[in-house]
């Protein structure tokens, strides 16, 4: 006897924990059979680690327990986004980093803040195992790193002041433009690329608005000077204009017309004095 079991006993129970056992692994390998994927993923088979062309789709998937193990791939839309770190906690980005540091064509430094929105083309999930990894390692490998390298190169081929007043939407473009056959060469579907800020050193901000503060009084300066040369102008016109209008009332005022007037006016009385010939004082004519 063994601690108050015969050996027949021992044998039992022995022989039951064995069944518990090959029943409680024979479960477990019915629950590894079945493998779930959700909604707006993909994952991709790999058999004693190496991929065999087969993408599980939403829903339960039958595999082989051991032999398989899966890759999970976002079919769904995904951002990456640069940020500061005070504001990364708050951003609700699929993959958050630093900004980018860049010099323009002049020479002053900046730094963008952009966002790349992309998803997985579910069609080439197979290929992106088989050549980059998973998600994680998609995203640092091309979106992270393409986008790096021309969110620095593309800013400097531009000015300070043509960013800072504009061409950010130029800038853009041209990036999108080289990402996006970049990206779809990798099996990622770009569907944009935003430069949300450019940050300039607060030193050019403040020669910037210097300068613009300048132009402005600059600006005003010259336009009290043409509103003064405007009103020059009128007063010219407007003297020039009654000095016509005189002129004009002169020559129109006719012998006759002076001689009508005088007529209508005499009130039948002759004058009592007169000049006498050659600028003589005034004589008084007799009644």
């Amino acid at each position: 006897m063994l601690d108050g079991y015969s050996r027949e006993e021992v044998n039992t129970i022995k022989g039951f924990a064995k069944w518990i056992f090959v029943g409680i692994l024979a479960l477990l390998l019915l629950v590894w059979t079945f493998e779930m994927v959700e909604a707006g993923s993909v994952k991709e088979v790999l058999r004693f680690g190496k991929p065999i062309g087969r993408t599980l789709q939403p829903g339960v998937n039958l595999v082989i327990p051991i032999a398989d193990r899966t890759v999970k791939l976002n079919t769904k839309r995904l951002i990456y986004e640069t940020t500061s770190k005070e504001k990364q906690k708050g951003s609700q980005a699929d993959y958050k980093d630093y900004p980018v540091d860049t010099n323009t064509a002049d020479g002053q430094q900046v730094d963008i803040y952009y966002t790349v929105r992309f998803s997985v083309d579910p069609t080439k999930t197979t290929w992106i195992v088989s050549n980059i990894g998973n998600e994680f390692a998609l995203v640092e490998k091309i979106v992270k790193t393409e986008s790096r390298i021309w969110a620095r190169n593309v800013p400097r081929e531009y000015t300070a002041e043509d960013l800072y007043t504009g061409n950010v939407q130029e800038v853009q473009r041209k990036i999108e433009d080289i990402l996006r056959p970049k990206f779809l060469n990798n099996g990622i579907l770009l569907d944009s690329v935003g430069i949300r800020e450019i940050k300039f050193t607060e030193q050019y901000v403040k020669a910037i608005e210097d300068k613009q503060i300048e132009a402005v009084k600059v600006e005003t300066a010259e336009n009290k000077a043409r509103q003064a040369v405007y009103e020059k102008e009128q007063r010219i016109t407007q003297a020039e204009g009654q000095a016509k209008e005189q002129q004009l009332q002169r020559e129109t005022i006719s012998k006759e017309l002076l001689e009508k007037m005088w007529i209508e006016k005499w009130d039948g009385h002759l004058p009592t004095y007169m000049l006498g010939e050659g600028g003589s004082p005034l004589i008084q004519l007799p009644r």
